[in-house]
């Protein structure tokens, strides 16, 4: 057994299909993969700034200027970070109302003729 353990592939890679099957995901899952990782770097770019403004902020000292502009740089990174949230609460929210289910915007089913 080894240190780390097995690595097994995702659900939706295929290994004897050689890789993603049509049938359990392929554009949709490369999409939502997408969407996921454009999420996590918009959330560490706002962590990071708000971090760097923190700073800004603790090496103010008495002047204003900088005060002010330390305080305008966390506001937008919270903004920022409310406004990554928020998309996704969004989704689920309208998922919900118009399908009855909440992941149905974030990881929509496209069915075809077979199906």
């Amino acid at each position: 057994m080894d240190a780390i353990g097995d690595i097994l592939p995702p659900p939706t890679f295929n290994i004897s299909f050689g890789g993603y099957d049509p049938e359990v995901g392929g554009l949709i899952v490369f999409f939502n993969n997408i969407l996921r990782l454009i999420a996590v770097i918009g959330g560490l770019w706002a962590f990071f700034n708000l971090v760097l403004a923190g700073y800004g902020f603790l090496g103010a000292g008495d002047d204003p200027k900088k005060i002010e502009a330390a305080w305008g740089k966390i506001w937008q990174s919270l903004m920022g970070l409310l406004f990554i949230v928020g998309s996704f609460v969004l989704a689920g929210i309208f998922g919900y109302v118009l399908f009855g289910n909440a992941q149905a915007i974030l990881m929509p089913a496209i069915y075809g003729p077979g199906s």
